[in-house]
């Protein structure tokens, strides 16, 4: 395999990945989910709260509370470099925890998704985006102080804020650091969790725009969790739509927005307001539960996933 035969395959594949709890592995929290992310392109999973949106995401990681587990599938992560002997595609299920942590932070970043409680409140910010440039890049003193600088300045903070405190910053600026910590190292994925959850609509506006230029400038591929199609129109290339832990539709923006084929992204979609305010507010219509023809899960597949 070439260096471009390796560079054009899939950044992330998961490939039929179920989660469920130790205790009860029957039960499964997530189930069969596989969808694929390419690098400079993001892929928004989309979905109601309890639907297995954060747990699909912290599987890639290999952050799963010790209560849950990986039931089957596997986590396929190529960071498009090849060495002499193989490829630099590997299952990321098959790694030990030391194995991940080289990974964690330096080819794969994660934006939480409370920036107010993500951080830590007795460290500066400074010394909070400095960690993983000491850990992963081994810098120190001035040449850490200057990427810290640098960072802080990418996403809009003046640097002479690095020694202020998180309480000492306003939300957005927050989540502005949280930014900056998970691109310090130039992952090649960058997963996030509703970066823009309780910011104001301008703060959110901002935070995507950034996150899409540097998505763009680092040829970054992106997992973006949210529950807000505003969001997916925004910025999405493809989108997942997930419920109850499986995914329902998926396609290109274009397909999902312009033409849903499953019954719960359509309920989705009509839930969303109109810009002058006209359109009624409709709560989510379950119906086709129970209506339409299902499978053993008891959804009903539209679009093939």
């Amino acid at each position: 395999m070439t260096a471009e035969m390796n560079e054009a395959r899939p950044l992330l594949q998961l490939q039929h990945v179920s989660i469920s709890p130790k205790k009860t592995p029957t039960r499964l929290l997530v189930n069969d989910v596989s969808f694929s992310i390419a690098a400079g392109k993001t892929t928004c999973v989309v979905g109601e709260s309890g639907s297995g949106k954060s747990l699909t995401a912290l599987s890639v990681m290999g952050l799963l509370s010790k209560q849950l587990q990986l039931t089957s599938g596997k986590v396929i992560f190529n960071d498009g470099l090849l060495n002499d002997k193989k490829s630099a595609e590997q299952d990321l299920t098959l790694l030990d925890e030391a194995s991940l942590r080289k990974i964690r932070g330096a080819k794969i970043a994660m934006i939480f998704q409370e920036p107010m409680t993500s951080l830590n409140p007795v460290l500066t910010v400074g010394y909070q985006i400095g960690e993983s440039l000491t850990t992963h890049l081994g810098l120190k003193g001035d040449a850490l102080k200057a990427k810290i600088a640098s960072l802080l300045e990418m996403v809009g903070i003046p640097p002479s804020r690095a020694n202020s405190y998180p309480d000492e910053l306003s939300g957005g600026q927050r989540q502005r650091v949280m930014i900056a910590m998970s691109i310090a190292c130039e992952p090649r994925l960058l997963i996030a969790d509703e970066p823009t959850t309780a910011l104001d609509v301008t703060v959110q506006a901002q935070i995507l725009k950034l996150l899409d230029e540097l998505k763009t400038r680092m040829n970054m591929g992106m997992l973006f969790i949210t529950h807000d199609f505003g969001v997916v129109a925004d910025i999405a290339d493809n989108v997942v739509v997930m419920f109850r832990g499986e995914i329902v539709e998926s396609g290109t923006k274009d397909e999902v927005l312009g033409n849903p084929q499953h019954p719960y992204t359509k309920a989705l979609l009509d839930c969303v307001p109109d810009a002058e305010g006209k359109k009624p507010l409709k709560p989510i219509d379950y119906s086709w539960l129970k209506n339409s023809e299902t499978n053993e899960s008891g959804l009903s597949k539209g679009k093939a996933a």
